[in-house]
């Protein structure tokens, strides 16, 4: 089955994002329990760029096969997960990067560059990390894994704050997140 790209974030309204959303199936890893487990040699930098054996991962679907697959533990430590073994894999900073979000209606809605739509609410929270001189956002993407704001996204969430009122804050799905670290 070829892929098909999600179309572009700015012309889809909030109810065509969700669809896409819910289109999206991931392999059902909660489910699985394998009995091997290992170390697969790969590591996700801060900067979003996989890597195995130290060398760059530089197809598209090969990381978002991948990245489909992972799944973050109580204790912090991110797995690959397939029926048959579960790997660990190292994590720089977080599992995706946001790179592109759209207000529309009473959600906000993230593009990650695995080229997944995530609208943020109660269940994809917003955190902010960091100090107030050097903040850093992060939303929630699924299974335990976070993706960190890039810095065109956490500015675009900016104009929006600013927009909104001056008390750096943004509602999505009825939830209201705090662009300040506490």
């Amino acid at each position: 089955m070829p892929y098909i790209p999600p179309p572009e974030l700015a012309s889809l309204s909030l109810s065509e994002i969700a669809h896409q959303v819910a289109q999206r199936k991931l392999p059902p890893v909660e489910s699985w329990a394998p009995e091997h487990s290992g170390d697969s040699r790969m590591r996700i930098c801060a900067d979003g760029t996989w890597l195995h054996d130290n060398s760059p991962i530089t197809r598209p679907a090969m990381v978002r096969a991948f990245a489909s697959l992972l799944t973050r533990g109580q204790d912090g430590v991110y797995w690959l997960v397939t029926p048959y073994q579960k790997l660990s894999i190292a994590v720089e900073d977080a599992a995706f990067i946001a790179v592109d979000v759209a207000q529309r209606d009473d959600g906000l809605a993230f593009l990650l560059n695995t080229d997944e739509l995530v609208i943020a609410g109660p269940d994809h929270p917003l955190m902010a990390r960091g100090s107030a001189d050097t903040p850093a956002l992060y939303l929630h993407a699924r299974r335990g894994c976070e993706a960190r704001l890039n810095r065109s996204t956490y500015q675009q969430l900016a104009q929006i704050a600013l927009a909104a009122g001056d008390d750096w804050s943004v509602p999505s799905q009825g939830a209201v997140f705090s662009l300040l670290p506490a």
